[in-house]
């Protein structure tokens, strides 16, 4: 009898052991600064303006704010601060400035930084999210503050910036309190930082590059991954399907232990969407893709990408499976329970008409993960979870209805 599943809505309590440490500013005695500016109050936004969407993990919430910066007047910083969260995300509903200034959103430690000028030009200046409404979001900042600096040549007046809404993650806590508690991790979870296989498997480390994780409209999150030569992603339709949530969404490359075991990603490279070319038709028995492109696409043409099989692949075959499950740093699953035994292998590769399926362990937010064989090819696209048949669809079925969209190699 077929199992029932979920579209991966999971996540686990514990974001994984690497986790972002945040250092604050520190100034010498001899050089004290003054004191920022206090924290600007903020509420939850309505319930209707926080992220919903079926088979996505929600990893944030909504805030409305009040705050104001001015090149007239001496309140040129404003620090965004939401205690233990896990992401800060501006909206900026009004941005005039003057030739020459310019405003930056940075974490504090100043590592993570994003200019915004008059112009709003990608080429010249940080890249940027929009919702269809006025006003643009700034790129997140990673850690529970966003440091708003309106820089001022000083010899013009009137250059002003005005927030009124932020997106702030939660916390590793909340983030199992906000999604259905059914698991996707099929008995011991294997899963490993990416870190820990750099040595011992130099090639699932180095194809696992062209993965990233996937903010949604600010709130959400799946996992996505460029395919073929071209500027080109695919993830779930479950994850987003239109233009406006691809305009509204990130996709951060490089997030992920510098070693294993680590408390040390970094924010990595982080691109918006651009344009989405196709996504699956049908109803609960379809392929479930989206097919689309990113800004800035020289940023992160270093990080590789994928080629999906053009046939169909076999049950036994090896394989593995690079991803952001819960929104953590990138894991990869390699084995099924314990590491250098039994290695994830295709259960039935036709489990039915669209999907392969496999226990290989993936969680919420692995949603649009690549599947991959031993040959290094994506052979499914995961996008359902519930073990002990965890389901991917079926890779050189999606080829067969993009293929005159992709460069395939």
């Amino acid at each position: 009898m077929r199992h029932t599943l979920r579209r991966l809505r999971t996540a686990a309590v514990a974001l994984g052991a690497c986790t972002l440490g945040l250092s604050l500013l520190s100034v010498p005695a001899a050089e004290a600064a003054p004191a920022p500016p206090a924290a600007p109050h903020s509420e939850r936004a309505p319930e209707s303006e926080q992220f919903s969407a079926e088979g996505v993990t929600t990893v944030g919430e909504l805030r409305t704010v009040d705050a104001a910066l001015s090149s007239a007047r001496s309140g040129r910083t404003q620090i965004i601060r939401h205690p233990g969260a896990s992401y800060v995300k501006v909206h900026f509903s009004a941005l005039r400035l003057a030739d020459g200034d310019h405003v930056t959103v940075s974490s504090p430690d100043g590592r993570e930084s994003h200019r915004y000028d008059r112009h709003l030009n990608r080429a010249t200046g940080s890249d940027y999210t929009t919702d269809g409404r006025p006003g643009f979001w700034a790129m997140s900042v990673e850690g529970d503050t966003a440091v708003v600096t309106l820089h001022s040549s000083g010899t013009r007046r009137g250059s002003t910036a005005t927030i009124d809404r932020f997106w702030r993650g939660y916390d590793r806590a909340e983030i199992g309190t906000h999604n259905l508690s059914t698991q996707s991790v099929c008995s011991t979870d294997a899963r490993r930082d990416v870190a820990c296989y750099q040595s011992s498997h130099p090639t699932e480390y180095a194809r696992g590059q062209a993965v990233a994780r996937l903010l949604i409209s600010g709130g959400g999150m799946c996992t996505t991954w460029r395919v073929g030569n071209t500027n080109r992603m695919l993830t779930n339709k479950h994850c987003f399907s239109t233009q406006a949530a691809v305009s509204g969404s990130e996709m951060q490359f490089n997030y992920q232990c510098a070693t294993c075991g680590g408390a040390n990603p970094g924010a990595g490279t982080k691109v918006s969407g651009a344009t989405l070319y196709k996504v699956s038709s049908g109803g609960s028995g379809e392929l479930d893709y989206a097919l689309f492109s990113v800004n800035n696409f020289t940023s992160i043409q270093g990080f590789g990408t994928l080629y999906l099989a053009t046939t169909a692949t076999t049950t036994g075959t090896r394989m593995y499976i690079p991803g952001h499950g819960d929104g953590s740093p990138k894991r990869l699953s390699i084995y099924e329970d314990t590491q250098n035994g039994a290695t994830c292998t295709v259960k039935n590769a036709n489990y039915n008409t669209w999907n392969i399926s496999y226990s290989c362990d993936t969680s919420g937010g692995n949603s649009g993960s690549p599947v991959l064989n031993g040959s290094h090819r994506v052979i499914a696209l995961h996008h359902l979870g519930g073990c002990p048949s965890n389901q991917g669809a079926k890779a050189h079925l999606i080829y067969n209805e993009i293929a005159s969209l992709i460069d395939n190699g």
